[in-house]
């Protein structure tokens, strides 16, 4: 299989997998999203589920926030990890959304990109999720398995989203990474995959399960 065929495969295996795609963190609009994605860095979406519903309870818009203590905010993240600096982070964030952009979270990867503890990754979730630019997020599910999947060469997450972007087709890259990390977490863990491999045999039909793209 050439990459390109590749690519065409696991989309339409991954469409038949994953009609619908919910966003897995909870949220609201786009500020508590930022917020959510941001505090999914080193933590899972369901512990993130967890804690946002407690944090957006007293603080859902920058206002609220910046109404917190920093202390505050860290008090109700520590189940995230690595509290000290996000707390900060979102903290410092709000104020600067009130100060530079009239407290809304802005449509542009530079401006996102400039917000204290966002980076490339957290400003493409926030882009295509929030406000539909197409943006094409790798986590390391993503990175692995289009490393496995023969996609992408495996040196890193900034290579592996070029290579994303070059061989799958630009209407596709919002809610194919989604799919991506939905199928990674359900069917193919880091250590073994016996079980992704007999899942997809079955449910696609075909004798090449995704897992053997190489």
């Amino acid at each position: 299989m050439t990459k390109k065929e590749k690519a065409r495969y696991i989309i339409e295996a991954l469409e038949k997998q994953y009609p619908v795609i919910p966003i897995p963190l909870i949220h609201n609009d786009p500020y508590t999203l930022l917020i959510a994605v941001l505090l999914s860095a080193q933590c899972t979406d369901a512990r993130v589920n967890l804690i946002t519903p407690i944090l957006f309870a007293k603080a859902a818009s920058p206002h609220e926030m910046i109404k917190l203590s920093v202390n505050e905010i860290r008090e109700i993240i520590r189940p995230c990890g690595l509290s000290p600096k996000k707390s900060s982070a979102i903290f410092e964030l709000s104020g600067i959304l009130i100060d530079k952009h009239q407290g809304q979270v802005p449509v542009s990867f530079e401006a996102l990109e400039a917000l204290p503890g966002v980076g490339h990754k957290t400003a493409s979730v926030v882009m295509s999720q929030a406000f539909g630019v197409p943006a094409f997020p790798v986590d390391t599910h993503i990175h692995r398995l289009l490393t496995r999947w023969g996609i992408a060469s495996g040196k890193n997450v900034t290579e592996t989203e070029q290579q994303a972007k070059k061989y799958f087709p630009i209407e596709k890259w919002n809610s194919l990474h989604l799919q991506i990390i939905f199928y990674g977490r359900e069917f193919s863990p880091a250590r073994g995959a016996k079980k992704e491999f007999d899942y997809i045999t079955s449910i696609i039909g075909t004798k090449i399960a995704l897992r053997e793209l190489k």
